[in-house]
């Protein structure tokens, strides 16, 4: 998702899961019954309290150090029908695009297994993430459907955005959302933050204010993920941190969600409809995941939000620990597997606890071992950015990101004396603002500072460097980082440019609701060629500092 409902994004090393999936719907829902049982939840937390201490003292003896690095990406997507609107991916494409399931029926996601953190590493990935695009892509097509990469889905389904979302249909007390794939651990979560919430999931953005009865609605959003395994866990704690600090900078120029499906904005047109284009946020997938899956929390509590500052890496345990329990499952020892997981339920937890910068450890021991042979890791996940419109455009970011981590902590610089709560704030500047948001850095010298031109010098000033210390020559950094380096220059991002053809639409009389649709088709039409700065612009809308 976005995401992520529970075990979609990690229930092992690079995305392995556990599987829940059950094919009747009387199995479903006893499995989800079992789920949701206090013995369960009891029995569920005694489990992770034992795998705990095991994984918090491989922490402190240095246990998941690997003395490199490696990277890693996942990116999601949806399919559409003939005519552009999201339809369910039929089974035999999971097995012919090697791509996985997602929370919604109209959702894949693509992975690539990690490569070590050079030139040739990052090349490998861009290829094999290319190559499960293009058998997903044609996979679908052969089925007459279509795999869009964008960040959130405007076009609505036959039935209406609402009736699909909300399609939730009742067995023995148990709610079903039957776009929903039916993985039990989706629906206990569903069951279980759909109770908690009072019956019902808001979104309330400009222009729309809409109760959902599923957190299906989470699945309107994709998002990509890029991660950065770190070599030695002593030194986790500052990546982390630094991540944190370069999330509003990295989102604006990634932002691609400003819309949400066209029928759940009231048919206005003109004024009207351009002040919502002013406001709404440039980033809607931000608020969807956390409107959803924070249904049930109290404000700043939520499972999705800009984590805190580490001081070391066993912290990264104990606040998965204390993280509320939601949909447990007791595993079942596999006698068949080769290398099970050692933490399974601890790893199903990680599952429900979403933060903008995530960190993911541990591995997999020999079947039968006492752990002494733990081939374990520690590494970064990067969550905050959503799909892009290209491979190579996802890619960029990728470089940019893992690039600027290595390249800010091996550089020493001082970006960690920013406050946190500065780090956050220009994160939600940038969800509403997109690249015309204010933004909080502490540069080179240890200045504070909020000059945008200065902020994204040393941006890329430090991918590159990191990309150097990863062994890239100069033309191979600037072949990966050009494509979002030219968003940057141009001030073209693909929000903007959304905000730009619905504003185009609007000023030729369509409503707000037939311009989204229309921008949304358009959209169709060039996602997956040329980057989102060589698409013909619209011409209302201009896009200098102060768009909107």
């Amino acid at each position: 998702m976005t995401g992520d409902a529970a075990g979609r994004d990690g229930a092992g090393p690079r995305g392995q899961r556990e599987t829940a999936e059950t094919t009747s719907e009387t199995g479903l829902v006893d499995t989800i019954v079992r789920s949701l049982d206090a013995e369960t939840r009891v029995e569920f937390d005694r489990r992770v309290a034992e795998q705990a201490l095991r994984l918090a003292r491989h922490c402190r003896e240095g246990r998941l150090d690997t003395g490199g690095y490696a990277v890693g990406i996942e990116l999601e997507a949806y399919a559409v029908d003939s005519e552009g609107r999201p339809t369910t991916v039929p089974e035999q494409v999971f097995e012919e695009g090697e791509c996985g399931k997602e929370l919604g029926v109209h959702n894949v996601e693509l992975h690539t297994e990690p490569d070590r953190f050079t030139a040739a590493g990052l090349r490998h990935q861009r290829a094999a993430l290319q190559e499960r695009y293009e058998r997903t892509r044609d996979s679908l097509a052969a089925h007459d459907c279509e795999l869009v990469l964008d960040a959130m889905w405007t076009v609505p389904p036959t039935e209406g955005s609402a009736a699909y979302l909300g399609r939730v249909e009742e067995t023995d007390g148990v709610r079903v959302a039957r776009n929903m794939r039916t993985d039990a651990r989706y629906h206990a979560l569903d069951n279980e933050t759909i109770r908690r919430a009072g019956g019902a999931v808001t979104l309330s953005v400009p222009g729309v204010e809409h109760d959902f009865p599923s957190i299906l609605v989470e699945s309107l959003a994709t998002s990509m993920q890029p991660h950065l395994q770190v070599p030695s866990g002593e030194d986790f704690p500052t990546y982390f941190n630094v991540a944190i600090r370069t999330l509003g900078p990295v989102l604006a120029l990634a932002t691609n969600s400003p819309f949400l499906p066209a029928d759940l904005y009231e048919s206005v047109d003109g004024d009207a409809a351009t002040r919502i284009v002013d406001e709404t946020p440039h980033e809607l997938r931000v608020a969807v995941f956390e409107g959803s899956m924070n249904a049930a929390a109290p404000p700043g509590a939520g499972k999705v939000r800009v984590p805190p500052d580490l001081e070391t890496l066993e912290e990264v345990v104990t606040r998965l620990v204390a993280d509320e329990t939601y949909a447990p499952f007791l595993s079942e020892p596999d006698p068949a597997e080769e290398y099970p997981d050692p933490f399974p339920e601890l790893t199903h937890k990680r599952g429900t606890y979403w933060r903008w910068v995530r960190a993911v450890l541990g591995g997999e021991v020999p079947k039968g071992a006492d752990g002494d042979d733990l081939r374990a890791s520690v590494r970064l996940e990067y969550r905050p950015l959503p799909t892009q419109p290209t491979v190579d455009e996802t890619m960029a970011l990728d470089a940019l990101v893992v690039g600027l981590l290595r390249g800010l902590v091996t550089g020493e610089h001082p970006l960690p004396a920013l406050p946190w709560n500065d780090a956050e704030e220009t994160f939600y500047r940038a969800v509403d603002a997109g690249l015309s948001a204010d933004l909080a850095w502490v540069d080179a010298a240890g200045e504070r500072t909020d000059e945008r031109e200065h902020v994204y010098d040393e941006v890329f000033e430090y991918a590159r460097r990191g990309l150097a210390d990863a062994g890239f020559d100069r033309a191979t950094a600037d072949e990966f980082l050009r494509p979002v380096e030219r968003r940057y220059e141009t001030g073209r991002t693909p929000s903007r440019w959304k905000k730009a053809a619905v504003r185009a639409r609007i000023a030729d009389g369509d409503s707000l609701p037939d311009a989204i649709v229309g921008m949304q088709r358009e959209y169709y039409d060039h996602a997956g060629g040329a980057p989102v700065v060589e698409w013909p612009w619209p011409d209302t809308g201009a896009v200098g500092e102060s768009e909107r």
